[in-house]
């Protein structure tokens, strides 16, 4: 690959990440909740999914996405689904944004490495415009004659890289406003905000429509 086609990738790949979008919006209302570092968590669950959506693509899924009506519709609506129920979620929590509170020994942590790992890894998963998006722009990028997978492995890193770039500067303004979200009514108010932001985004998803539709 050549270096003036991995760095106009890069450039391309940077303003796509850094559009708020269901990952962004995940590593702000984490970085609220329990902090930058933990909220980092969740986005290295979405970059995972990402290596397998890209693995995905390669395979031709981009293809039979963009061609069956039904593969497309059922991916759409469990993304969709996903993002309305972590919006619900949101809306209802009365989590005040203070100072974290000790874990009582022996309970189970709600925010949890795992559970914030597959919030992550669930975001990429269920969105569809990710895989039609690696499908789409990664070929434009292809060197002809070259290993494919090794180009799609080099492509897909720059993207993770330039996704957490992107999450953790989001995560890190978030905790900048995080004294402006102390009080019991403006993290009420957050919360309704993200929340309803994440219902937005899930009935966005069902308004995609595929090429086969």
């Amino acid at each position: 690959m050549h270096l003036s086609n991995w760095l106009l990738f890069c450039s391309v790949a940077l303003l796509v990440t850094f559009s708020p979008g269901p990952a962004v919006l995940l590593a702000i209302s984490n970085a609220i909740a329990v902090g930058p570092r933990r909220a980092m968590i969740s986005s290295m669950g979405n970059g995972f999914g990402l290596f397998i959506i890209s693995g995905v693509a390669m395979a031709g899924m981009g293809v039979v996405l963009a061609t069956s009506a039904t593969a497309f519709m059922l991916l759409k609506l469990a993304g969709a689904l996903y993002l309305v129920f972590l919006g619900i979620k949101q809306w209802r929590s009365k989590t005040s944004v203070v100072a974290d509170a000790p874990v009582v020994q022996g309970a189970a942590n709600p925010n949890s490495f795992w559970k914030l790992f597959r919030q992550g890894l669930t975001v990429a998963l269920t969105n569809p415009k990710a895989i039609l998006f690696f499908s789409a722009l990664f070929p434009q990028f292809i060197t002809p004659g070259e290993p494919v997978a090794i180009q799609f492995t080099v492509l897909t890193t720059s993207f993770v890289a330039c996704a957490m770039l992107a999450h953790l500067f989001y995560a890190n303004l978030a905790r900048l406003l995080k004294t402006q979200l102390a009080t019991p009514g403006r993290a009420k108010l957050f919360n309704r905000i993200t929340g309803g932001a994440f219902v937005l985004l899930g009935l966005s998803l069902l308004r995609l429509r595929s090429k086969a539709a």
